[in-house]
């Protein structure tokens, strides 16, 4: 293992070296955590917080506007905006404002840091947040229409009287899928059929412990269908086109990360498909897509139709729905731009 030292060495020449590298790569690179070179504070003040994450998250409208970071290997989310409607209760909670729109799952919030880093600029400010294998689950960074003094305020409050040791434990290994041959196929589409509300599919999921991409892989064509990993840009491109709002989540181990609304100007770089709008931008690593699916799930208001991305290992890397409220069917927009890409693909 590497000494607190030799780690600063390694760090500071890789960035010297390589100054556009992201951390997380450049901990991948270094064979560390994202979370060990942020505690380092080479280049940057690393403020270790308190750990009161409900707290946290219930004061974070006082601060106004702000940017909200999600990421999982493969995608990266960024919403601007205000909390609004912060709900935390245990290990689980929720944002509900127009614009920042979050899934917590705060149990898996181990570190903490408020980051302050020089930038062109000037200096950025953050606060991060880390599992217990220090991958970052959360981001939220002061942008021009922040209340910085409100902002500082919070830090203050929230700053650990005493430095966290940062124990860092193995990421957790990838659950493995039971044999086809050991599902009840029949019944879980018959619980499929049976659906009255899309909250109930993990529940599902469970009670035939079946694996999310063999659920839709055995499910039928009824209810999900296997697309090129193409149609994943081909849908935004419809949905950019014809300005059709859709809610595109991202989400990892801690949080979940939605935008709801029309998505405008889509851009390739370097391997990267972007959503690069004023207060959306997604990151999308689009040879890391292995599997799309279009998928059907049976509500009270009718059927909702998503289109789901997985990488190699069958995790999740974005789902993608037309935007839709609580009692009225989705967009019949949106279906019809699912239905094109299903066509395009069996062409």
């Amino acid at each position: 293992m590497l000494s607190t030292e030799d780690l600063a060495t390694r760090w500071t020449r890789l960035r010297g070296e390589k100054p556009a590298l992201r951390i997380r790569d450049a901990a991948t690179t270094l064979g560390v955590s994202e979370a060990d070179l942020v505690a380092l504070g080479v280049g940057t003040t690393a403020t270790p917080l308190s750990g009161e994450w409900r707290k946290l998250l219930e004061e974070m409208p006082q601060v106004g506007r702000v940017m909200c970071l999600t990421r999982n290997d493969h995608c990266v989310h960024e919403r601007h905006g205000r909390f609004e409607d912060v709900q935390v209760s245990g290990p689980h909670g929720v944002v509900l404002g127009p614009d920042i729109d979050l899934r917590l799952f705060p149990g898996q919030w181990k570190l903490g840091f408020a980051v302050r880093e020089p930038i062109k600029t000037g200096e950025r400010h953050s606060l991060q947040f880390f599992d217990g294998s220090g991958e970052a689950v959360h981001k939220i960074y002061a942008t021009d229409e922040t209340d910085r003094a409100a902002f500082e305020a919070l830090v203050a409050r929230h700053t650990a009287a005493t430095s966290p040791k940062v124990t860092i434990a193995p990421r957790p290994a990838e659950p493995v899928d039971r044999p086809d041959a050991e599902i009840d196929v029949e019944g879980l589409r018959a619980a499929w059929r049976a659906m009255k509300d899309t909250h109930e599919f993990f529940g599902m999921l469970g009670k035939f412990k079946v694996g999310r991409v063999q659920a839709l892989r055995l499910v039928g064509e009824e209810f999900a269908r296997e697309l090129p990993p193409r149609a994943l840009r081909g849908a935004m491109e419809k949905a950019a086109e014809q300005r059709t709002p859709i809610m595109i989540f991202v989400g990892n181990r801690g949080c979940i990360q939605i935008h709801s609304g029309p998505i405008h100007r889509l851009v390739e770089t370097h391997g990267w498909f972007n959503v690069l709008d004023p207060i959306f931008n997604l990151h999308l690593r689009e040879e890391a897509v292995a599997r799309v699916f279009s998928v059907r799930k049976p509500t009270e208001d009718g059927v909702v139709t998503s289109i789901e991305a997985f990488d190699a290992l069958g995790r999740n890397i974005l789902l993608m729905f037309g935007v839709r409220k609580p009692g009225k069917p989705e967009l019949e927009t949106w279906r019809a731009i699912v239905s094109g890409v299903e066509k395009q693909a069996a062409s």
